[in-house]
């Protein structure tokens, strides 16, 4: 019988199962998270039970949206950026909380505060605050936006972007952001952790480069990286994630920025989803491992 012709609270008693399974598995390696690979559900990419959690996520994540706040960061130069931040509903006095930084993809683009957590952009920046993660993770997310790019690119009609030289206007504003976050909230400087896919993926990529020894852990989703900063990331704790068919950002990109890192002796963490295209996202940020080994990484 089909997982899809069992009855909905069957599927989720099932599928719940596996997920606790393999929390089972995270928990027992808790103490040497980061040197051991995690264990990732193991269902191929397009079996019911993982488009089960996919759509099941889909369904919760409009009314994650509206437990972010909206801001507008501005600064001496008169250059602005919104974001959106979401604050732990149950915080201790004189307790601090892990802060993770989601950099929207191209869809998220402009400046009106709401596309940077839309549609391709839930998975990344909304499934740190469901409500059983913040039980077991309580952290701060904020989900700037950008009309620019995160890095500096050069784009020109008919040839793939390149990187140029440069922090880049996106990544400058955000860090400026993440700076007043840590001056004005309860945040434990020691677990900063930044995310993104696709054009969010090459601005993590980026952003960790110029600032290495900021960051706690970082995953980079289908992003073009700079194969020059292999050395400078190598000793970040990094889980990078990409799909076998991306016609987007190839494979390769993320293929090679690992074996740079190897090369440069790093030890990062990479899952390559065979028949996944660039919506890589959808299966990397419903992986119950994930935030079981970015929250243990401390820096």
């Amino acid at each position: 019988m089909s997982f899809f012709a069992l009855p909905k609270l069957q599927r989720a008693i099932i599928f719940l199962g596996f997920l606790g399974v393999a929390l089972t598995l995270m928990t027992a390696q808790e103490k040497d998270i980061s040197s051991t690979k995690p264990k990732i559900l193991p269902f191929p990419p397009q079996s019911d039970e993982r488009w089960e959690a996919v759509e099941s996520f889909k369904k919760r994540a409009p009314g994650l949206i509206q437990q972010f706040e909206t801001f507008v960061h501005t600064n001496h130069q008169d250059e602005s950026m919104p974001y959106r931040l979401y604050i732990p509903r149950r915080m201790e006095l004189g307790q601090k909380y892990p802060l993770v930084i989601f950099l929207h993809g191209s869809s998220g683009s402009g400046t009106d505060n709401e596309k940077q957590l839309q549609r391709a952009n839930w998975f990344g920046g909304l499934v740190w605050t469901l409500p059983e993660n913040q039980n077991r993770f309580p952290c701060f997310v904020v989900a700037p936006q950008t009309n620019v790019n995160w890095p500096c690119v050069i784009l020109e009609e008919g040839k793939r972007p390149r990187l140029c030289p440069g922090l880049g206007k996106g990544a400058r504003l955000a860090f400026e952001i993440i700076d007043k976050l840590l001056d004005e909230h309860a945040i434990d400087t020691s677990r900063l952790y930044i995310t993104g896919h696709s054009m969010g993926g090459a601005g993590t990529w980026h952003m960790i480069a110029h600032r290495p020894n900021f960051f706690a852990a970082a995953v980079p989703v289908c992003g073009l990286p700079d194969f020059t900063s292999a050395t400078a990331v190598k000793d970040i704790p990094i889980w990078n994630f990409h799909g076998e068919t991306d016609n987007i950002e190839p494979v390769a990109t993320s293929r090679r920025m690992i074996a740079e890192i190897k090369k440069a002796g790093g030890h990062p963490l990479y899952t390559e989803y065979p028949s996944v295209g660039h919506n890589v996202f959808m299966w990397a940020y419903t992986e119950p491992a994930l935030l079981e080994w970015m929250f243990a990484q401390h820096r």
